[in-house]
């Protein structure tokens, strides 16, 4: 209760400096508005910097009120949205919204020296003709050697292992002005037969390596070129990758590093490190 007799926004300090309020219950815009300045006058007074209020879809009624007091959106998801404001006359320490997504190609070679390749049913190569990699983007919370081996399965119906990340490419003003990070990963599958999942690819084939970096899209088209002679050289010559390497950060959380695993000896996600 601030010493006006209004009372304030429930809170909890953060690593930076700051607040951070949750609105959970239904609250009249009118209440809100006077509770919120009062809470940011006490929280000026307490030296705090950044204040972070997350609304959930339910209040989305709240917006206005926040706005009008300076605060800005921040970032959305399909349940909530995050504002922020900063209290001091200062420079913004504030973390910027995440700024890139991440995506996988998939390298999926059999003893016939053929590789996993499908047409896309949807997207910018829909009626192309070109046969590409398995590719598509991570879930939330998934792992780069996750991601691959589920959208091989979803794709193609193949089942595979994660073996490492042979290159990945970061270009920029991509989706949604995003930056984009793409991982070209190296699978060895553990079945052959093919069940492709129409509302996923139009056709999936096994295909000769040389016909697939022959094609005619990959030889007019840089980046892709690359990817086809970095995927040629590992089945032709000692290239080397990144094998992900389990280890804990300091928050506790199991993650993986993807590091170049010839010399070092770590224990990885995979037993095997040829296809």
């Amino acid at each position: 209760m601030a010493e006006t007799g209004v009372e304030l926004l429930s809170s909890v300090d953060d690593l930076r400096g700051g607040v951070r309020v949750e609105m959970k219950e239904a609250m009249d815009p009118n209440i809100f508005s006077t509770s919120l300045k009062a809470s940011i006058s006490h929280w000026r007074q307490q030296g705090k910097q950044g204040v972070w209020i997350k609304l959930p879809i339910e209040l989305s009624s709240l917006v206005d009120a926040a706005v009008k007091e300076g605060f800005r959106y921040h970032h959305a998801e399909s349940d909530y949205l995050m504002l922020v404001y900063w209290i001091p006359d200062t420079v913004e320490t504030l973390p910027v919204n995440a700024s890139h997504r991440v995506g996988i190609g998939a390298f999926v070679t059999n003893h016939k020296r053929e590789v996993l390749v499908v047409q896309e049913s949807r997207g910018m190569f829909r009626g192309s003709g070109v046969w590409k990699l398995p590719t598509g983007v991570t879930n939330e919370g998934e792992d780069i050697c996750d991601a691959a081996i589920r959208e091989v399965k979803e794709e193609t119906g193949i089942e595979t292992e994660f073996v490492e990340v042979l290159a990945f490419r970061q270009s920029h003003r991509a989706f949604f002005s995003k930056s984009d990070l793409f991982f070209v990963c190296l699978l060895k599958p553990h079945s052959f037969d093919i069940q492709k999942r129409d509302s996923e690819v139009a056709e999936a084939q096994w295909m000769p390596v040389e016909e697939y970096a022959a094609q005619p899209f990959n030889q007019n088209n840089e980046m892709f070129n690359l990817i086809a002679k970095v995927c040629l050289a590992k089945l032709d010559t000692g290239y080397v990758g990144f094998s992900a390497v389990p280890a804990t950060s300091t928050s506790g959380k199991r993650n993986y590093m993807y590091c170049n695993n010839l010399y070092m000896g770590f224990k990885t996600s995979s037993t095997n490190n040829q296809p």
